[in-house]
């Protein structure tokens, strides 16, 4: 869930002639990454379904495809990330941040930029010396120099040091400006100066670095992939001998894997929808079926978030595609601003199994279980919740008046179905692919993006070719912000394992009383927490490597096991005061956050009831694999 990134800070004062000019250099700069990102989003889509159609339809595979798309996709992943930084959209957690003072939240804004511009400074060196070393690697289909691909990584980070130095130049409070400058400078200063003591520690280092730097970074509101990035290289640059461009490496190995690549072509899937009017005519249908029910909208909303989550993986890209179109329905019956985002934030975390979820994918990604298996599992668990929700929904309107509406006719839902139908048949077209083997998980989306165009041109004719250029951009910036994170939490990972804490973790979990079912409670508990201060893809990549052995060490079936440590984070993200996806949601329907933080506990229970009767029965999750 991207939040808000390192906002850029404006000042009542009118704009001297450098800073205009400034302003405008970040512009033309900004325009002329957007649109190489943009155009690799194209590229993307059309290289892996020409791949598709190839091996499927034509029985030559290309087997160069897979290998361009790989080289193209770290070049849309660093240039995103720059996207990202430029138009603050990079993961951060800005609950405390926003508590404070005017003035203090613009000092800790300066900082957020100070240290993500500190940790491109200090990488720069070590990043550009990788893409010299991968000069050496030749790739096997296309016999190209491994330095091409590797190349993106310097690139991405120069541009985003870029941005960082336009913004901190532009600030219009000079000396508040160099205070943030100074403190972050002295703050490493100071750890380089502490280095002799630091390596004497041994694994306590893990808790000055892992936690402490950590907690200080996201507490601050730094985002959260430069924050993982500041203390990965902290700990290797001052308590071991590991050459950083090993570092490098590992950022590098968590943001190319191929499977990732369904990272934007499903955030963009989610768009389009959105814009061709498919998720539109699917609500449309669920409320002529529930409408006239008490609280009926209510459960369209939690019907429409569990098909649209099917579609397309992102829980920003679901709310937006929902919330517009049932908000001011639901507001015409007297249903409270405060009540439907605390619903909209439920059904956000209530969703997070259901296929093809980014979290999903990820998972996949970085512990080795089968895609296809998570969607498989995804499917009932969201169910079980969806129902305890309906539940919930049920006992609080059991007595809405509902003499002022009007229930739709048999014709009128039938006219509804039919102009739904295209709409309600891309998850099933998605799943259908994946089964039968015509398309992989990466692959899959791109049917999805085709299929989507075809429906919006030719059947719901409402495409706005205006729209098409934001939207790429759009999903290069989020995927890049996610990437980047997820890049920066591999290295942390990594060095994790490389300490033992992985093996003295294991050890400490497995030996726990009450084997399984001890081990899934305290997973539970520990991702909620994880899932409020990381949110989700994060929290996976840090963590899922270490803890997914641990849970088939005790008996603990690896999808069930992904199941509930989803759910447990889904109910972390959108908890308040600290879960992020909670203020996405709150932004998406226009609700002021204190509106919907008391309604929202009764539905983060009946999502912890879910969670609990999804733990404790397995079948849920795997009875179907």
């Amino acid at each position: 869930m991207a939040g808000a990134g390192a906002q850029p800070l404006t000042t009542a004062q009118p704009l001297s002639a450098p800073r205009c000019w400034l302003g405008a250099l970040e512009a033309g700069l900004g325009y002329a990454v957007e649109i190489p990102a943009a155009i690799l989003v194209v590229v993307e889509i059309v290289v892996l379904f020409a791949g598709v159609v190839a091996r499927y339809g034509l029985y030559r595979p290309l087997i160069w495809s897979d290998e361009l798309a790989s080289i193209l996709f770290l070049w849309l992943a660093m240039l995103g990330a720059a996207v990202a930084f430029r138009r603050a959209e990079h993961m951060r957690m800005t609950a405390l941040v926003a508590r404070a003072s005017p003035r203090r939240r613009a000092f800790l804004d300066l900082i957020a930029i100070c240290a993500a511009l500190a940790f491109l400074l200090l990488i720069a060196a070590p990043a550009y010396e990788y893409a010299y070393e991968e000069s050496y690697i030749t790739t096997p289909a296309l016999s190209l120099a491994n330095s091409w691909r590797a190349a993106a990584l310097p690139v991405g980070i120069a541009l985003m040091a870029l941005f960082a130095l336009l913004r901190l130049a532009r600030f219009g409070d000079i000396k508040l400006m160099l205070g943030a400058v100074l403190t972050v400078t002295l703050v490493i200063g100071a750890s380089y100066l502490a280095q002799p003591l630091f390596k004497p520690l041994g694994n306590f280092n893990l808790v000055i670095f892992f936690v402490g730097v950590v907690a200080a970074c996201v507490f601050a509101g730094v985002p959260i992939a430069f924050g993982f990035g500041l203390a990965i290289y902290g700990y290797l640059a001052l308590t071991t001998s590991t050459p950083l461009l090993i570092l490098v490496g590992r950022i590098d190995e968590g943001m190319s894997h191929l499977i990732l690549l369904s990272v934007p072509l499903f955030v963009f899937l989610g768009l389009l929808i959105e814009m061709t009017g498919m998720a539109r005519a699917m609500v449309a249908f669920l409320a002529s079926l529930l409408g006239h029910v008490r609280g009926g909208l209510h459960y369209v909303l939690v019907g429409a978030m569990y098909l649209v989550s099917g579609i397309s993986g992102a829980k920003a890209a679901d709310m937006a595609a929902v919330a517009p179109v049932l908000f001011p329905e639901m507001k015409e019956r007297g249903a409270k601003p405060g009540d439907l985002v605390a619903l909209l934030a439920a059904t956000g975390a209530q969703t997070e199994t259901v296929p093809p979820s980014l979290v999903l994918i990820t998972i996949g990604s970085v512990t080795g279980v089968s895609i296809s298996a998570l969607f498989t599992g995804g499917l009932l668990p969201g169910v079980v919740l969806a129902i305890m929700l309906c539940a919930l929904v049920w006992w609080r309107y059991r007595r809405e008046d509902l003499s002022h509406v009007k229930r739709a006719t048999g014709s009128d839902i039938g006219k509804a179905f039919i102009v739904a139908l295209p709409a309600l048949a891309l998850p099933f077209v998605i799943r259908a692919a994946v089964v039968e083997g015509v398309a992989t998980a990466t692959e899959v989306s791109t049917i999805g993006i085709v299929y989507a165009l075809i429906v919006g041109l030719l059947v719901y004719r409402k495409f706005d070719w205006r729209r098409l250029m934001p939207m790429l951009v759009e999903t290069a910036a989020l995927s890049g912000a996610i990437l980047l994170i997820i890049g920066t939490a591999t290295g942390m990972a990594w060095g994790l394992t490389q300490s033992g804490f992985s093996r003295a973790l294991a050890t400490a979990m497995t030996s726990l009383p009450g084997g399984g079912a001890i081990f899934l409670a305290v997973s539970i508990v520990a991702f909620i927490v994880l899932g409020s201060v990381l949110e989700g893809i994060p929290a996976i990549v840090l963590f899922g490597p270490l803890l997914f052995p641990i849970a088939r060490a005790v008996g603990i079936h690896e999808v069930h096991y992904a199941m509930v440590i989803i759910l447990a984070m889904g109910v972390g993200l959108f908890a308040p005061p600290f879960g992020v996806g909670y203020y996405a949601a709150c932004a998406i329907g226009r609700v002021d956050p204190a509106d919907g933080m008391r309604p929202i506990w009764g539905y983060l229970l009946a999502l912890i009831i879910g969670l609990i009767v999804v733990a404790a029965v397995p079948w849920i999750s795997i009875g179907f694999l």
